[in-house]
């Protein structure tokens, strides 16, 4: 057992609040340990113990979404980090949204959706639809149609619907099954 006061003790739970309250994406156990490795702000052994004692005083629960478990703070740990953000320092805020944008800006560059159409003659517009990751092309499709409104209509439906349209258009072509929108 580590011997820390209980003022360190209490920043390390709020600042691990913190962290899971502002990403905009559940994390696991594995990203907000390198988190928090990463700046140093506790080591791996506190990290591990204060997310169980966290858990085990319903502050966040860990949960299983999308094939992966995660951590979720509860109302009673946003009640709490509302009342007790202030003891966090400034600074370490400011690194922690930063760190974010960064994140965020990472996975935009990495996986990108892009829908685009111009008009071609007087009867003919054509769509371009693609899904970029890291700068390499995956998907790429153009689509000739009559109107603006359906033009946009592609465009809306695949900038929302990347993930099931790439999937099974790329079952139909290897000939695997369909899944549906459910899976």
């Amino acid at each position: 057992m580590f011997i820390e006061n209980t003022e360190d003790l209490a920043q390390n739970k709020l600042l691990l609040l913190y962290i899971i309250d502002k990403s905009e994406k559940p994390l696991t156990n594995e990203e907000i340990t390198e988190f928090v490795l990463e700046k140093n702000y506790m080591n791996y052994f506190l990290i591990q113990q204060y997310l169980s004692e966290l858990i085990n005083s319903s502050f966040i629960e860990h949960i299983t979404k999308e094939d992966k478990n995660v951590y979720h703070i509860l109302d009673k740990g946003k009640a709490t980090l509302s009342y007790f953000e202030d003891r966090i320092p400034n600074k370490t805020k400011e690194e922690i949204t930063n760190k974010f944008i960064q994140i965020k800006k990472d996975e935009k560059k990495a996986t990108q959706v892009l829908s685009e159409f111009f008009k071609k003659d007087d009867n003919q517009f054509m769509v371009n639809l693609k899904l970029v990751e890291n700068d390499e092309t995956l998907f790429s499709i153009y689509i000739n149609v009559p109107t603006i409104k359906q033009a946009e209509k592609i465009c809306y439906t695949w900038e929302n619907n990347t993930e099931y349209i790439y999937k099974n258009v790329l079952n139909m072509l290897v000939g695997e099954k369909i899944t549906s929108v459910e899976d």
